[in-house]
């Protein structure tokens, strides 16, 4: 964490998400987590950065009315890149989920607008899993304040 000199107030807070998933390839909603690290944060304005650790995990903003959207862009991925056919299965069977991940992306970027997520009513952030079911799989969540803002 960090400070603004003499003030105390915060310009940075970082901290992990923890999460367990339970089947090969799905996407966990993960914006209630986000929130509440941004609402325990003192920064009012800036950017909250999300980043998914692990070559086979991503993240992506989507649409969260049903979870018809996730289904979707899991069978679409399914498609687009099927499963088996890739020269890295030969190593560990999963060369399909690390080309999902490097298609969708390790991270997103959402505004921090007077201390809320710059997110529209139907978006959500989802943690995309490509090589569960996994124990331990860790998003960074860094909420950065905009130095030129008022907190």
């Amino acid at each position: 964490m960090g400070g603004r000199k003499g003030t105390g107030e915060k310009l940075l807070m970082r901290e992990l998400i923890e999460l367990r998933t339970d089947r090969r390839e799905t996407l966990v909603d993960i914006t209630s987590q986000v929130r509440d690290l941004v609402g325990r944060s003192s920064i009012r304005d800036g950017l909250v950065a999300v980043y998914a650790q692990g070559s086979t995990a991503a993240l992506m903003i989507q649409e969260n009315w049903d979870d018809s959207v996730q289904r979707d862009v899991v069978d679409l991925l399914r498609q687009l890149i099927p499963q088996g056919v890739w020269q890295h299965d030969v190593q560990d069977g999963n060369g399909d989920a690390h080309l999902k991940a490097g298609l969708v992306g390790p991270s997103e970027t959402i505004p921090l607008i007077d201390g809320r997520l710059g997110l529209s009513t139907w978006q959500n952030i989802f943690f995309c899993e490509f090589d569960g079911p996994r124990r331990d799989r860790t998003v960074i969540c860094t909420i950065l304040a905009d130095e030129n803002a008022g907190f």
